[in-house]
């Protein structure tokens, strides 16, 4: 056989073994790529954004303690429910116990405190 026959028979046959576009094949690099592209953003996405809905928040104190604030500042302590409060702190006012951070008892001690008398007050600034 003749070399440059039998060259002609290998590009025809590479020529005709090629599929047509958009016929099933193996998928194509491009694709796998976006597929992968396409779930790692989903899954960032499920990562940083949690369970909507779904909304954590934090207790002021543990389960069997109550808070106390510190008479004078905006300092507060968590304190076992059978113990008193320690020297210098004293129960927040009934109905205005803050429970979880930045709910609205949490945010109004911030700047607020209780005096000596146990009047509400103003806190002095930092």
């Amino acid at each position: 056989m003749e070399p440059h026959r039998t060259n002609e028979r290998l590009e025809k046959t590479m020529r005709t073994s090629r599929r047509a576009p958009g016929t099933a094949a193996a998928p194509r690099t491009g694709t796998v790529r976006a597929v992968a592209a396409v779930l790692a953003s989903a899954a960032a996405l499920v990562a940083l954004t949690g369970c909507a809905g779904f909304e954590y928040r934090e207790h002021i104190c543990s389960d069997g303690e109550y808070p106390a604030l510190n008479v004078g500042t905006t300092g507060s302590t968590c304190v076992p429910e059978e113990e008193a409060p320690p020297a210098g702190y004293v129960k927040y006012p009934r109905g205005k116990v803050p429970q979880e951070v930045d709910d609205k008892w949490d945010k109004y001690w911030r700047t607020h405190t209780l005096d000596e008398n146990g009047r509400v007050v103003d806190a002095p600034a930092n």
